[in-house]
């Protein structure tokens, strides 16, 4: 047996198909020194019971991404390795029972498409061409996916492995790790106990957490939050069926169903709405290749539908009733990336069932984020920062997870929100805002007023892909900001106090816009990579010679934290997260300053207070610093107000906006004011794999400072000529809408997806953003170009324009 060494390169903790691709591509890209330590035997978790579903059609285009590079790979590594992985492309059928799921459906398909995945939409007569066994009398359509297929996962998750040992890494079984080992915020390495009960230790800067539904708990030794709990999966195998053959894989998402054939037989698994978690306790040592109890009256509900769907199941045998524990996460999104907390410490774990299929893709992603010290393209819809500390919790990953594992089968419905494990984050007007009419949201765990019912209206959503039930709300709450005065409670923005000698010189290292600005001065700015490219899009407003406030978006507020003390080096400053010290009210709109001096003594005139300047004032009888910027395009101040006096001044603002008219307003309508106006908006618009020029922020960028990160990029940048500029549409019909990810279409042709989407009810359509390709084209070129927007398979004409289609020239702003 082959001696542990004791340093390595990179040490993989986990020996499921997670780890083993992990350790797989980083020997492939050259780092042979890596070390897989599996506490049992490799695959003895998860991944053995897997399904093995390879699917490519995914709700986002990074996604599909590396869903298409698992498949693609999975295909090929029986030929590398020597070790068959029963991969067969025998495609997918995914069928809808419903108008929304087809629309839905068409919707993937448009997204694959973005990819040159192949994808087709086919009529229930040629389902059951496909699929005879199958009940089609109430299916209102499919989509088919040719090159989709299914495998072994144990024997996929062994030949990753084998490829790995192939390049010169190691893997070590039955070996536990018992800590990882630290010093001044980095990782130097673990500590295990080895097979035969000796303890050990291997040096090295990078680990790996693959521990699936053990992840959480070794992250907590380190002091890592890694949110995920296991839950029960169950399935289902028939005895052999006469003439089954190879047939696609099935999904009848509507009855919360998959079907695979394999050796003659039926398999049939379920992502119920109702899940049963497991592992509250943690999880006994002896844990391997186990399963759990069968519970039958769990499982009747999806048999029955099941029996319908396809009669065999009437008079099959069963031969097998699976029920085995996997991981999942509170948004039913995996975990990718560098942890937050620990400089080395990177984390591929949380897969909701999809690991299979998600872990080839994500073991080459996170080994280039890893090698290369930035992500292959962006991944924040998986990166790790967007964790909440709280979200560790147990009896909230308990209840969350109830939900979690049915939502990969539920409808994707836009703006569709958790209802589990509400409430945990609120603001002090939460209880005000609620008694007024307010429908909440979720993000990172803060409640957040999406939409205002009225009177006697339902205070719920009615989920759609056509306009929902409180379209017409939002549109009232759109003009009163265009034409009057509305109000918002964004105290979920996250705000970072940076202070001390060095905290000008610091931020303007991280930031692209020049920092040493006068006290009061608010700057909006981007932080760059070295690539030039958007890791955060925040405003700046220095509060005295040493110290500024940053403010993020409340989703963003971990990944803003962590890169901003990954680069404070010796730098004599401190960053402090203030987040829930200081509520922030925006009012917004042409009558924000009429209501302003109604609530206080001090003056806002444009003399007095010009926009992109902060001053401290008097609100009611409290204190408050107004902030005087906009995410909506008008007049506005944003009101930074300490959590105590927050009820007083929302008091004060609304007794004296009532002859003004002052509308509640909520975040749905933020982000239709916003998109109008062509403001970008990271994780959708602008992201890590988003160059700042090209992004057209180009004017946020300091031409003159000698030094920040991402600058060499920008000159080289400025230099060569863009290859690609963000757009803003509008489709011509006021009818169809937007939401994110339809494809723009140029000339005929697929060139992108509408990176977000809203519906403009000033402008009187839905507006989009995208970008398009343009290298050595003039503005000239791109705007004569003809433009559609392919929605669910429908394209519809749409207007482009570089400028914000309101207000290009910000005559409102500064009023």
């Amino acid at each position: 047996m082959a001696q542990i060494p004791n340093k390595a390169r990179a040490v993989v903790i986990g020996g499921g198909v997670s780890g083993c691709s992990v350790a797989y591509h980083l020997a492939k890209m050259g780092w042979s020194d890596v070390v897989l330590l599996e506490r049992k035997q490799l695959t003895s978790g998860t991944t053995w019971h897997a399904a093995g579903l390879i699917g490519q059609l995914r709700g986002s285009a990074n996604m599909t991404r590396l869903a298409k590079y698992s498949a693609d790979l999975y295909v090929k590594l029986a030929a590398e390795t020597g070790v068959e992985t029963g991969m067969r492309q025998v495609g997918s059928i995914s069928v809808a029972l419903t108008e929304a799921r087809r629309e839905e459906l068409l919707r993937q398909a448009t997204v694959a498409r973005i990819f040159d995945v192949d994808v087709t939409e086919i009529s229930p007569s040629e389902v059951k061409a496909m699929y005879p066994h199958l009940n089609v009398s109430d299916v209102v359509g499919a989509v088919h996916l040719p090159l989709d297929g299914q495998c072994d996962p144990a024997n996929i998750a062994m030949a990753l492995a084998k490829g790995a040992r192939m390049r010169g890494a190691q893997i070590f079984e039955h070996t536990k790790v018992t800590g990882v080992t630290k010093a001044n915020g980095k990782v130097t390495g673990v500590d295990y106990v080895d097979a035969n009960g000796e303890p050990g230790h291997i040096a090295t800067d990078v680990v790996v957490n693959c521990g699936g539904m053990w992840g959480r708990d070794l992250a907590e030794a380190s002091g890592v939050t890694l949110p995920l709990h296991a839950c029960e999966h169950f399935y289902l195998i028939t005895e052999p069926v006469q003439g089954l053959g190879h047939l696609p894989v099935l999904r009848v998402p509507d009855e919360c169903a998959y079907y695979k054939s394999d050796a003659g037989k039926m398999m049939i698994g379920a992502f119920e709405p109702v899940a049963k978690p497991w592992g509250m306790n943690g999880i006994r040592e002896d844990f391997m290749f186990d399963t759990l109890p069968e519970d039958w009256d769990h499982f009747q509900p999806i048999l029955e539908d099941a029996m319908n769907r396809m009669p065999l199941f009437q008079t099959a045998g069963i031969h097998t009733f699976f029920n085995g524990p996997e991981s999942f996460t509170p948004d039913d999104r995996y975990y990718l990336g560098e942890a937050p907390e620990l400089g080395g410490y990177w984390v591929a774990a949380g897969y909701n069932s999809v690991g299979i299929a998600g872990s080839g893709g994500a073991g080459m992603a996170l080994a280039h984020w890893i090698v290369e010290g930035e992500a292959p393209f962006d991944l924040w819809e998986v990166d790790i920062r967007r964790a909440q500390p709280f979200q560790k919790n147990r009896k909230y990953l308990k209840e969350r997870v109830t939900e979690t594992l049915g939502l990969l089968y539920a409808d994707h419905f836009p703006y569709r929100q958790v209802a589990t494990a509400r409430g945990v984050r609120r603001t002090p007007l939460h209880e005000h805002l609620k008694a007024r009419g307010a429908v909440f949201g979720e993000v990172a765990g803060w409640e957040r007023a999406n939409w205002f019912a009225n009177e006697g209206q339902e205070r719920e959503y009615r989920y759609s892909w056509q306009r929902q039930n409180w379209f017409e709300n939002q549109k009232a709450e759109h003009l009163a900001v265009r034409n009057g005065v509305g109000f918002f409670d964004m105290t979920s923005f996250g705000k970072i106090r940076i202070e001390g000698r060095d905290a000008c010189a610091f931020l303007n290292k991280v930031c692209a816009a020049e920092m040493d600005v006068a006290v009061g001065r608010i700057v909006y700015t981007q932080m760059l990579n070295q690539k030039g490219c958007i890791e955060s899009d925040l405003t700046v407003t220095r509060l005295s010679e040493t110290a500024f406030l940053a403010v993020v978006p409340g989703a963003t507020l971990q990944r803003d934290l962590a890169w901003l003390r990954r680069h404070v080096g010796d730098a004599f400053a401190v960053i402090t997260d203030m987040t829930a010290a200081e509520s922030v009210l925006c009012v917004m709109g042409p009558k924000s300053r009429d209501l302003m001096q109604r609530v206080s003594p001090n003056d806002f005139s444009n003399a007095a207070h010009p926009f992109g300047t902060m001053r401290q004032i008097e609100v009611g009888m409290g204190i408050a610093r107004a902030h005087r910027v906009t995410y909506v395009g008008e007049l506005g101040w944003e009101l930074y107000v300490s959590a105590d006096q927050t009820a007083h001044v929302f008091e004060a603002l609304e007794e004296a906006g009532a002859e003004l008219g002052l509308k509640l307003c909520g975040l749905h309508t933020l982000d239709s004011c916003r998109i109008e106006k062509a403001y970008r908006h990271f994780g959708h618009d602008i992201t890590d794999e988003d160059h700042v020029l090209e992004a057209g922020l180009g004017f946020a960028v300091s031409k003159k400072k000698p030094s920040f990160i991402g600058r060499d990029a920008v000159l080289a940048k400025a230099e060569a000529g863009l290859d690609r500029k963000l757009v803003q549409f509008r489709l011509a019909d006021p009818a169809p809408l937007l939401f994110h990810n339809e494809a723009v279409v140029r000339d005929g042709k697929i060139v992108g997806p509408v990176t977000s989407g809203n519906y403009g009810h000033f402008l009187g359509g839905a507006i989009g953003l995208g970008y398009v390709p343009c290298k050595g084209q003039s503005d000239a070129d791109i705007l004569g170009s003809r433009y559609e927007i392919e929605v669910a398979g429908v394209r519809h004409a749409a207007i482009a324009s570089l400028a914000p289609m309101y207000d290009p020239k910000s005559e409102r702003i500064k009023a």
